[in-house]
């Protein structure tokens, strides 16, 4: 039924596991600035975009706007079953609400280089006895764009 994570994103593990974990220096050791915040604001809604695209079966258009390095390490049919899949085990959609925003920088290795930021909402369905973390991940591309990296559910 509902897996800890799609197979088919399976890089985004390390991410998540590492955002959660640790926060951005700037986040632990001082106030958010207002823009800070701001970009906070911004991430939550593009993140919020992209879920409501899941909602409305439209994960293939997600795949279609993704970072170059979601593409590279999954086909776009296998990015729509998966998700298509476990969301449709999970029941219709009763509540979503931010519950965090995290940046993490990689230097490479498991985690291909370059800048994150994951959004995580605590999503209710409609199969579901308790809240599922439902986790949007972002890379900062060469362009300067945050792109869909990653989509999971927990």
């Amino acid at each position: 039924m509902l897996r800890n994570q799609f197979l088919s994103i399976a890089l985004f593990a390390a991410i998540t596991a590492s955002a959660a974990s640790q926060s951005a220096v700037a986040q632990t050791n001082a106030q958010p600035t207002a823009q800070d915040v701001q970009q906070n604001q911004k991430m939550a809604q593009a993140a919020l975009q992209v879920a409501l695209l899941v909602d409305q079966h439209k994960v293939g258009e997600v795949w279609d706007g993704a970072s170059l390095i979601a593409k590279q390490l999954v086909t776009r049919d296998a990015f729509v079953r998966q998700i298509s899949a476990d969301r449709q085990a999970l029941g219709a959609l009763l509540s979503r609400s931010v519950s965090g925003v995290t940046y993490r920088q990689s230097a490479g290795g498991q985690i291909p280089q370059g800048s994150y930021a994951n959004v995580a909402f605590a999503t209710r369905f409609a199969n579901t006895k308790q809240n599922v973390r439902e986790l949007i991940s972002f890379h900062l591309d060469n362009d300067h764009v945050w792109r869909v990296s990653g989509y999971s559910l927990r």
